[in-house]
């Protein structure tokens, strides 16, 4: 991707808003602040104050002095809630005080506390800039489609962090007549390096949260399956999650308890060294930073062909899978056992290629300033939504 020329000519106060300061949502929004911050721009950031535990605590007090707008936490309640409006009154009186140029609500709670103060008279003045990150599109439900609808009319810019995400917007809530942008996450270049194994270490490896979405109970099923086939193939989870007791129960009643080791939480760079395969086995994903990851340190790779996992895989996409298939995904596992480890490290290293010249941290920073700058010249030239108000200059 070309580095943009349509970056804004002054300095903006920029206030990022998110529920949960957890997983690839998070890393986006600290990267982004991160290189807004560098560019010389004023960031804030306003998040819940009950989830993410001492990791995110660690990584906010790191990023908490560079930020000019500060950061406030408090309670989020994750479904939609009744206090959600008046929440939303209150972050809007807080961007006021801050005088934010844009308020940036990513996922789908902080969308709503970013947007739908537009509605009322007085606190158009910000643009919204929204970024889903799945967030509501991996949900069925008709209520979710309903708000998305509603508080499309009062988004400036739409962020989409993959196509698929873009497509599902254009499906399942219709086209706006808002600013459309796709702008996909990024890597650091030094992310860009192979991963060591450690000795010992497990056939496969998965990471991320430990829920259903994930598909981890596919990932087990396939586990019962291929140890019928393959002398004690053995699976390390690294994760947390509100199923990790049904998955821990599900491995035992599938006679695969032993192989299976359930790691918890930690840094996807440390965890790489734990496993020689990532398996991705997911129901739903946008643009997941996982695969980004494992991709750049040419960790050999399984995944599910869902979401815009197939925009990262590029030129590779027919390597991906079937989701929901344990047959598959056992086949699919018992294959990359069995391929010669030097044309498994070719295809990672072939992959890490395509990946280093498509997703940089730099590139993602770009383009979302750049269209925070396109957002404020249309308002500027009469292209608000109707409960806004110019910004001031």
């Amino acid at each position: 991707m070309p580095r943009t020329e349509n970056a804004p000519d002054r300095k903006l106060r920029i206030l990022h808003v998110l529920r949960a300061p957890v997983g690839g949502l998070f890393r986006h929004v600290v990267d982004l602040a991160r290189e807004q911050i560098a560019r010389g721009h004023a960031v804030g950031l306003v998040t819940d104050s009950l989830t993410g535990g001492e990791r995110a605590v660690q990584i906010l007090a790191d990023l908490e002095p560079s930020l000019a707008l500060g950061i406030w936490r408090f309670p989020m309640p994750r479904p939609p809630h009744i206090l959600d409006f008046p929440t939303a009154i209150r972050v809007a009186l807080h961007a006021r005080a801050l005088r934010a140029d844009v308020m940036h609500g990513h996922g789908s709670k902080g969308g709503v506390y970013a947007r739908l103060p537009a509605f009322l008279p007085g606190f158009g003045s910000p643009i919204r800039a929204y970024t889903p990150h799945g967030g509501s599109f991996h949900f069925r439900s008709g209520s979710y489609m309903t708000a998305e609808r509603l508080l499309a009319a009062r988004t400036d810019i739409f962020l989409f962090e993959s196509a698929y995400v873009a497509g599902q917007f254009d499906e399942r809530v219709g086209r706006t007549k808002s600013l459309v942008r796709i702008v996909r996450n990024g890597l650091n270049p030094a992310e860009f390096a192979p991963r060591k194994a450690a000795p010992d270490t497990a056939d496969f490896l998965f990471i991320g949260e430990l829920c259903a979405a994930k598909g981890i109970d596919t990932l087990i099923d396939a586990m019962a399956l291929l140890s019928s086939r393959v002398p004690r193939p053995r699976l390390m989870l690294v994760g947390a999650g509100r199923d990790e007791a049904k998955f821990v129960a599900q491995a035992t009643q599938r006679g695969v308890s032993r192989d299976i080791t359930f790691a918890g939480a930690m840094p996807a760079s440390e965890a790489f060294r734990l496993g020689r395969i990532l398996v991705v086995p997911s129901r739903a994903e946008s643009l997941p930073y996982i695969v980004l990851e494992a991709a750049a340190a040419q960790v050999p790779m399984i995944a599910t062909d869902v979401g815009g996992i197939a925009e990262i895989f590029g030129p590779y996409r027919n390597r991906l899978i079937l989701r929901d298939s344990s047959p598959i995904l056992a086949a699919a596992m018992q294959a990359a056992l069995e391929k010669n480890p030097r044309e498994r490290d070719q295809e990672a290293a072939a992959l890490a290629a395509f990946v280093r010249t498509q997703f940089t941290i730099e590139d993602m920073a770009d383009a979302v300033l750049a269209g925070y700058a396109d957002a404020i010249a249309k308002r500027r030239h009469g292209g608000a939504p109707r409960a806004s108000f110019a910004l001031p200059s």
